[in-house]
């Protein structure tokens, strides 16, 4: 880098400095709202070396999640509160309409025993569920990760492939399609349904609906927050009950109701109707 070019970097970060400093103090004054505030002084997306992320303009990042690196995701997709994708050492590939829970950890290998370099590929449709962590590893179409689970170097989980909630996967472990492995270590523990591999889809569809809920709720203006907090205290006394007994209907405000997509069953019994 040159004598301009270090120039310009170090205004950059001065004038980022300044913003940083200007948008906290702008928190204090929202008083009550500071919490619903749309920016964050965290940063969601951090480049190292000579790598940043690579993200489609359709994939939500939650505001206290951290993507690092040589990371690319798909259309779609979501990355949820607390999560970490650390593409240092290697990349990290995420597919379209995949989601990646709360506090859940991607991480990758430069080595390891095996003397292997290893990425982590996580493909299309993908559920990975709350505080999983996956360390290097292969993750198929239309998967399922449960909650806690550890997927370590090597592992490859199949296509319509499941995890069970606090399994631990060891090393080079394959996943065949359609099956369920549990445990600690992880062992095969029965095959999938029909239902339950057309549920692994019907999540991923439920997520990348729920997130762009969350990616509207963040980018709310004060006047929409503190408009809508009125009309939740206003509608949160009525009884249903109450009202029901003396004949009377009450209209619940568009602005509160959540969107079709993200409540199937309401869907669902509108085109019965």
């Amino acid at each position: 880098m040159g004598t301009l070019g270090r120039a310009i970097y170090t205004v950059g970060s001065w004038i980022r400095g300044t913003g940083q400093a200007i948008d906290r103090l702008g928190s204090r004054f929202h008083g009550g709202y500071y919490i619903e505030e749309q920016l964050s002084r965290h940063r969601t997306l951090l480049n190292i070396f000579d790598k940043a992320p690579v993200l489609d303009k359709d994939v939500f990042v939650a505001p206290s999640a951290a993507v690092i690196g040589d990371v690319q995701i798909g259309k779609g997709s979501s990355v949820w509160y607390g999560s970490v994708l650390r593409g240092d050492v290697n990349s990290i590939r995420v597919g379209s309409g995949t989601n990646i829970q709360d506090n859940s950890l991607v991480h990758v290998a430069k080595t390891n025993l095996g003397g292997k370099v290893l990425p982590t590929i996580i493909g299309d449709n993908v559920t990975v569920g709350h505080s999983a962590v996956l360390h290097g590893c292969t993750v198929e179409d239309e998967a399922f990760v449960g909650m806690g689970a550890i997927l370590l170097d090597g592992v490859v989980v199949e296509k319509n492939a499941m995890v069970a909630a606090g399994a631990l996967v060891r090393q080079n472990t394959k996943i065949p399609s359609g099956e369920v492995w549990a445990g600690n270590p992880a062992k095969f523990l029965r095959k999938l349904t029909n239902e339950e591999i057309a549920f692994i889809s019907q999540s991923a569809t439920n997520y990348t609906n729920l997130a762009q809920v969350h990616a509207a709720e963040n980018s709310k203006s004060y006047d929409e927050i503190a408009f809508e907090k009125v009309l939740r205290k206003k509608y949160a006394t009525k009884d249903e009950e109450y009202d029901s007994m003396l004949g009377v209907v009450r209209e619940i405000p568009p602005e509160l109701i959540l969107p079709d997509n993200i409540l199937p069953d309401k869907a669902n019994k509108a085109l019965q109707n």
